[in-house]
């Protein structure tokens, strides 16, 4: 017997996708006279065709390719036409498709409501609507969702959704709601918020930090704003989330513009996961739904769940869903008469939640991942408590760890601080993951419905028995244990990562730094090269110049200025320079500079970091451009000239006897001004900053450390250590050298002259 869709032209949406991709590999593999269409948008750069050149270098072409060899996979380009477009902007259609797969959509639960009108019912109009232009008449197979069914409990039946929701009126509020959210953003009751938030933070960084995060802040707003707006839109009308509403309306775009007078399929799959066989098992392209679950409890971040231990977790492999559209695609629909196939487990296979997770369990036992740490995850044994009694029980750990977070940012950074800081990072980042999991999941982890499938049975039953091994889709030939611990767990992406990796996340590593003479590696002095601040500086000439009876005096005097000096610092790094560089007025710069030589050195010199001098000479050694740029004054640094290929420093003010007004000569080079000059020297000396290196140690320092591809933190301090982690720069702990402690009251003073 014949294919069924042999000789056929066959245009497909989404086959860049997960079920598209598989859809388009059965295609080339088992029906050699297929003709295929692909709609695929161009991407940035790349072609519509080059898009596709890429797909079928992609792993679930890797068996086809390898049978037919290079010859094959070349004649194969020769019945397949890619059409540059996409579903908001359909290209013209040819006039003899005779199968149309429709698998193109944004899966996704918390979309912002305007993107999933857009996609999923935006979408399907144009689609259908340029079908309608093109003079064809295919069977279409419209490729929905099970979960279309919306909130509801007992059995959903395969047919049309029974629902009066105006979807032009949907459309045309949800594609206005952007505009309304951005204009409330704007209101300065919200903005004004944002703003002091973000000064409250990244203050230290500077005017032009601030900005930025107040406008991250307003966008993530908007976002948050269209999200809300859509996830209760849906629930008000009867389904879990934007998606499977927008899905729902999709369906009935494809009733209304094409299944009247046209034939038409619909094919609702459930979760869909990895393959059971085909291409081989365990085939899966990115996480599915039920996979950020499966690893956020391996990596032991999911404590409990609200799940229901005896809900249906409505599992199917992909390589199933793709047999039951292609079986639908070849046996059309009467004109005007839709059919529906759910491809289900639910009824006459199911796996509960509590068994799922009983398996999973097993697995993760006897194939344990690793923390960042490197030590064994011991996964957690859920007792599926109500779900009244995890929200409350995440809402106490959730103001926990916000009252530790902000407990901890405000001790001295040290190493045990930072390790605090350290677990409170990855205790708000479990807790993240448990909420949103809770917020997204718990519509299908408590859901009480069940998808009828005999429309599907009888589909798979219609198959010939020759075809039946390899493209059948009996639910009930799935061994649950077999599929879940030996095919599909294993092949969960990321899981493999996580087995093997060694160390945590974010620490320095040390690696062979390439020979390059075109980039720079740039430090900054306090709390990075030297264990030192502007208030030794100034102790260390007090003591050489006056004496200690003088020294003490002076001493005296800067503590009781220290709350001056350090809400200076606070505000403003340069606005603490400035403030402290005031008691040099009246100081003779030669003779300063006379004292620093002979007296002062040995004491800067002493209190250089040994790691940093060791990093200083492999860079050196590597061919790179050393720099120092550093807020203190050019004469203070000058016993480290040998240590630097380049050296920037502030400069004092003199009257016409050489006397230091107390006024800086120049702004200080501090936080974004420092990148500011970063970025114009690399421009004017023909520097690769994406190759640079850059090495700072406080919160200020972070605007100049992102202008390089290597940023590095020394050391550092609260509000930069937590930052470092969001960004997984590493983080180096390098000690002074035994010389030089400091004294009980330069120690408490040292916070706010780090500079």
């Amino acid at each position: 017997m014949s294919d069924p869709l042999n000789n056929a032209h066959v245009l497909i949406t989404g086959a860049t996708g997960f079920v598209g991709q598989a859809v388009l590999e059965k295609l080339l593999s088992t029906y050699p006279t297929t003709r295929i269409s692909l709609l695929v948008r161009p991407r940035g750069a790349l072609t519509a065709q080059m898009r596709v050149d890429k797909l079928l270098k992609k792993p679930v072409f890797s068996a086809w390719r390898e049978r037919v060899g290079d010859d094959g996979v070349a004649a194969a380009a020769g019945r397949v036409t890619v059409l540059a477009g996409d579903l908001g902007d359909v290209p013209p259609l040819s006039d003899d498709i005779d199968v149309v797969i429709h698998s193109a959509s944004s899966v996704s639960f918390d979309m912002p409501i305007d993107d999933a009108f857009r996609d999923n019912v935006g979408g399907p109009v144009s689609l259908y609507t340029a079908l309608l232009e093109s003079g064809s008449d295919p069977h279409v197979v419209h490729v929905s969702t099970c979960y279309v069914a919306g909130l509801r409990k007992g059995v959903a039946e395969e047919q049309s959704l029974d629902h009066a929701v105006d979807r032009a009126e949907e459309m045309t509020r949800a594609l206005a709601a952007r505009a309304e959210a951005e204009a409330a953003s704007r209101r300065p009751e919200v903005l004004g918020k944002l703003l002091e938030k973000a000064r409250s933070v990244h203050r230290r960084a500077g005017a032009q930090a601030v900005s930025q995060a107040a406008e991250e802040a307003r966008t993530a707003w908007v976002t948050e704003r269209l999200q809300d707006a859509g996830r209760t839109r849906a629930q008000s009308l009867g389904w879990p989330d934007v998606y499977t509403f927008t899905k729902a309306l999709g369906e009935r775009v494809a009733e209304e513009l094409w299944g009247r007078e046209h034939r038409l399929s619909v094919v609702r799959p459930t979760i869909i996961e990895s393959s059971l066989s085909h291409p081989y098992p365990g085939w899966i392209d990115g996480f599915k739904v039920a996979d950020p679950l499966i690893a956020a409890y391996g990596r032991g971040m999911l404590p409990e769940f609200p799940a229901l231990a005896d809900a249906i977790l409505d599992v199917i492999p992909v390589d199933h869903v793709v047999n039951a559209i292609l079986a639908a695609a070849a046996a059309p629909t009467p004109v005007g008469e839709p059919r529906y196939y759910q491809v289900a487990s639910g009824i006459r296979n199911p796996l509960r939640f509590g068994k799922m997770v009983a398996m999973i369990r097993e697995y993760f036992s006897a194939h344990p991942l690793l923390d960042d740490e490197g030590s064994t995850v011991q996964v957690p044994n859920w007792t599926f408590p109500n779900g009244p009694a995890v929200e409350r029980s995440l809402r106490r750990r959730e103001l926990a760890v916000d009252l530790a977070d902000r407990a901890v940012g405000r001790l001295p950074a040290n190493d045990r601080t930072r390790g605090w800081i350290s677990a409170v990072f990855k205790a708000k980042r479990d807790l993240g993951t448990l909420r949103k999991f809770t917020d997204l999941y718990k519509p299908y982890t408590q859901t009480e419905v069940v998808f009828d499938d005999a429309n599907t049975r009888a589909l798979h039953e219609s198959l010939p028995a020759e075809r039946s091994a390899s493209h059948g889709f009996d639910i009930t030939a799935i061994d649950w244990d077999y599929y879940m611990m030996e095919v599909h767990v294993p092949k969960v992406p990321g899981l493999m990562r996580a087995r093997g990796r060694r160390g945590a996340s974010g620490t320095s590593t040390k690696r062979a730094l390439p020979q390059r003479t075109d980039v720079l590696a740039v430090f900054d002095l306090h709390g990075t090269v030297a264990a030192a601040s502007l208030i030794e500086h100034y102790v260390w000439v007090e003591l050489a110049a006056k004496g200690s009876g003088q020294a003490l005096r002076e001493l005296g005097g800067m503590v009781a200025n220290s709350g001056t000096y350090l809400q200076a610092e606070w505000r403003d790094r340069g606005d603490f320079i400035r403030s402290f560089m005031r008691r040099y007025e009246g100081v003779n710069e030669a003779a300063l500079r006379d004292v620093i030589a002979r007296k002062v050195t040995p004491s800067l010199r002493a209190r250089v970091l040994a790691e940093a001098t060791e990093r200083i000479a492999e860079h050196r050694a590597a061919g790179h451009r050393t720099v120092l740029v550093t807020g203190q004054i050019d004469v203070f640094v000058e016993p480290l000239a040998d240590m630097f290929d380049v050296i920037v420093a502030g400069r004092m003010e003199k009257d016409a006897d050489g006397r230091w007004t107390g006024h800086l000569a120049a702004s200080p080079l501090v936080d974004e001004a420092r990148a500011t000059w970063l970025t114009r020297y690399a421009r004017d000396s023909g520097v690769d900053l994406a190759g640079s290196y850059a090495y700072g140690d406080t919160y200020s320092d972070r605007p100049w450390l992102e202008v390089v591809g290597h940023p590095n933190v020394v050391n550092p301090d609260s509000s930069l250590y937590r930052y470092a982690k969001e960004k997984r720069w590493p983080v180096h702990s390098w000690t002074t050298t035994a010389e030089g402690r400091f004294s009980p009251v330069l120690r408490s003073l040292n916070g706010s002259g780090r500079r």
